[in-house]
């Protein structure tokens, strides 16, 4: 059987790893090595993408992305779509997200995976459809999940509800907890293939609890012939399997894959090297740990958590917040744990412990989603808890207004981008103050400065002497140098060792 990768270097493994803070620069020197391993799809963009990118590292998400897409030429690459939401945790307007969509495509991306975690297929069919005007690939999303509600037949429904929309091409089996173990794919897996009605499986398991690259192997048994790797520097810990082992195991079971594996280890040398000088983590390792199956929290929303506790002077609690996180996901109806969900239940989860009592203090999108604004809970929201839920003071007001669709026009005319469409969702999705510092920033960069300390510090020698000739020795470095600019002998310049 033919098993067909796709890679997550550059979206899910800089997401789980490094929050997002991948600039274009950081994977542009390697882009074109990505492009010729031959890799199915390549997966990149998403909303929380752009929104770092413009918030944190002062870079033009479109810019970065014409870039890498004229270095990727060959390979599809992928976006992601969350149905009814770009950047925020509300709800976008059907208009903006139409028109998100749009650009992408016209940006050069051909293949998209859309989601919503309360499987609102009527939005996500909707936003097939506008890709399919560009003629590109699209995956469905079914987000897997432990809970008395979500079983084999819960899922393989929505499945079906996907495959029945023409232009849905694929069906993504999405673990973002890790939690998917053998047992259950046996079952799973089956009743999802019967579902689709034909149509490929895709999966995805983030490698939380250290078991995800043995539910590929199950998964390939099964059947399926897509799944989802990482260049092993950005693999593992809260990413997927590195496409490294899962290449090797593929070798092992007697399956053909078309990845060139003489490409792999160049581009792990660069983004190991890329992380080292960013103090991102690489290579990491997974621990299996079982309370990751209580909470099911996606490994970036941990680190998100635990910084909000920090602000409160209540770090030592963490695990205290994981275990309410869990009481909060039952109070809602056991949401799946993935944007925007996973971020609602684990602020409520917060706000519950640092207040000393649950649910004093509730959010607006927690009263949004108790009053579903969102889409209908995979199972009611507990009766004692809503009651609560709509006690706050801003419930009756949050209630009152669900969210508005104006049209493109109106969207144009609001934020004054005319017929500008990517300067209209970077203003529409984030604030002004943002998108006006990341202008005054410049251009993107197309490289990353890979310097150690001891490169830097040959650098401020250089500065500091007059010399035409520098020798440096430490423990793992000896290097010689005369300066280029040097002119000796009958005027041509001295050659630098």
């Amino acid at each position: 059987m033919r098993v067909e990768l796709l890679d997550e270097t550059i979206r899910d493994g800089q997401q789980s790893l490094w929050g997002m803070r991948m600039r274009a620069g950081m994977a542009l020197p390697v882009a074109h090595l990505l492009d010729r391993t031959g890799f199915r799809v390549i997966d990149f963009a998403g909303s929380s993408m752009f929104e770092v990118l413009v918030k944190y590292c002062r870079e033009d998400p479109w810019e970065g992305l014409d870039l890498l897409r004229g270095a990727i030429r060959r390979t599809p690459m992928r976006g992601g779509m969350r149905a009814n939401a770009a950047v925020s945790f509300g709800v976008t307007p059907d208009a903006l997200m139409d028109t998100w969509m749009r650009r992408l495509n016209e940006h050069g991306l051909r293949s998209f995976w859309i989601y919503d975690c309360l499987f609102g297929w009527p939005k996500m069919a909707r936003l097939a459809r506008v890709a399919k005007e560009y003629g590109s690939e699209v995956a469905g999303t079914v987000f897997f999940s432990l809970s008395p509600v979500h079983t084999d037949g819960y899922f393989a429904a929505r499945a079906a509800e996907m495959a029945a929309v023409p232009e849905i091409d694929t069906i993504l089996l999405y673990d973002t907890a890790g939690v998917l173990d053998v047992e259950r794919m046996r079952t799973l897996v089956p009743a999802l293939q019967a579902a689709a009605s034909g149509k490929p499986l895709e999966f995805h398991s983030n490698n939380l609890m250290g078991t995800s690259g043995l539910a590929y192997v199950e998964a390939v048994q099964l059947g399926v012939t897509i799944l989802h790797t990482a260049s092993r520097p950005m693999a593992n810990g809260a990413s997927v399997p590195s496409t490294e082992s899962v290449v090797r195991n593929l070798s092992l079971m007697g399956h053909e894959h078309s990845v060139d594996t003489g490409l792999l280890a160049p581009v792990a040398e660069h983004f190991r090297a890329v992380g080292k000088a960013a103090g991102y983590p690489v290579d990491q390792v997974s621990e299996y740990d079982l309370f990751g199956a209580v909470h099911q929290i996606p490994g970036g929303m941990t680190g998100t958590l635990r910084n909000q506790l920090a602000q409160h002077g209540m770090s030592d609690r963490l695990d205290e917040v994981l275990t309410e996180t869990a009481a909060v996901r039952r109070d809602f109806g056991y949401p799946i744990m993935a944007t925007p969900f996973s971020q609602l239940v684990g602020t409520q989860a917060v706000l519950n412990v640092v207040a000393g009592e649950r649910y004093a203090v509730v959010p607006d999108e927690v009263v949004a989603y108790a009053a579903g604004h969102y889409g209908t809970p995979p199972a009611p929201v507990d009766a004692h808890v809503l009651d609560r839920i709509m006690a706050s003071p801003r419930a009756a007001e949050v209630v009152a207004r669900p969210p508005e669709e104006p049209t493109i026009e109106e969207l144009r005319r609001h934020y004054g981008t005319g017929t500008d469409d990517d300067e209209l969702i970077l203003r529409a999705l984030l604030p002004a103050e943002a998108v006006d510092a990341m202008r005054a920033a410049g251009p993107v960069r197309r490289d990353y400065p890979l310097s150690g300390s001891e490169v830097d510090q040959v650098r401020a020698l250089l500065a500091a002497t007059g010399s035409p000739y520098l020798r440096v020795v430490t423990e793992t470095m000896d290097l010689e140098l005369r300066k280029s600019s040097e002119v000796s002998g009958a005027g041509k310049p001295s050659r630098p060792v």
